[in-house]
């Protein structure tokens, strides 16, 4: 019965935490200029639009009109992915982006495979994709950043193509660390992105092995 308590408090938790993110984040969005909007983000191909049409993806397709999406992309979710959000950020308008977050912060969605914690990291990852990428001093708070750090598993790091052989994560900013090997040093949420295969703006991370996880110069 305590292990039964305890994982519906941990559920719980987790829910509030995406529910806090999603507002968080929708009320950034409100804030952000139209050129901002039009800025690279840091997935690759992706202005903060479209990450923004993304992160809701979720709340607007129903489970038969994402199959059909998937059909036309003959079966490869990153095609799929791309070009509905591509589609849906030529759509509608930024405040309608900012408001499908904030009218679905308690809406049950969660990827295919990782559950609550999943959803989580998506929606983290992909805030820190357009804050980051801004320049923006954003920070997520520690509970939900400890969540997705203890998270971090290597059937994980396979999946978002994150290549940490060789090299240990040190957070600047918690008690944390990940890997062994050459240190890289940054701030936890920085970290985070690297496992998630994202690469980092210069002057973000420190340690010799950095440069492997830094944007080429002149790279938005």
């Amino acid at each position: 019965m305590d292990n039964a308590t305890a994982r519906k408090g941990k559920k719980a938790g987790i829910r509030a935490a995406i529910a806090a993110e999603r507002r968080e984040l929708a009320d950034l969005f409100d804030t952000l200029r139209t050129d901002q909007w039009n800025e690279r983000s840091l997935c690759a191909g992706w202005r903060v639009r479209e990450v923004a049409a993304h992160m809701t993806m979720g709340f607007r397709l129903s489970l038969p009109a994402t199959l059909g999406e998937l059909a036309k992309a003959r079966g490869s979710l990153h095609r799929m992915t791309d070009r509905v959000a591509r589609r849906d950020a030529a759509a509608h308008s930024t405040t309608a982006l900012a408001a499908f977050l904030r009218d679905n912060a308690h809406h049950p969605w969660t990827p295919p495979v990782g559950g609550l914690a999943a959803a989580l990291g998506h929606d983290v990852v992909h805030g820190l994709d357009i804050t980051v990428a801004l320049g923006l001093d954003r920070r997520v708070p520690e509970d939900r950043l400890r969540i997705l750090l203890d998270g971090i598993r290597p059937s994980g790091l396979k999946f978002f193509g994150a290549d940490l052989d060789g090299v240990r994560l040190c957070a600047e900013d918690l008690d944390w660390s990940y890997g062994s090997g050459a240190p890289v040093s940054g701030t936890a949420q920085d970290l985070l992105l690297l496992a998630y295969g994202r690469r980092l703006p210069a002057g973000k991370l420190q340690g010799a092995p950095g440069d492997r996880f830094t944007q080429p110069a002149g790279q938005a």
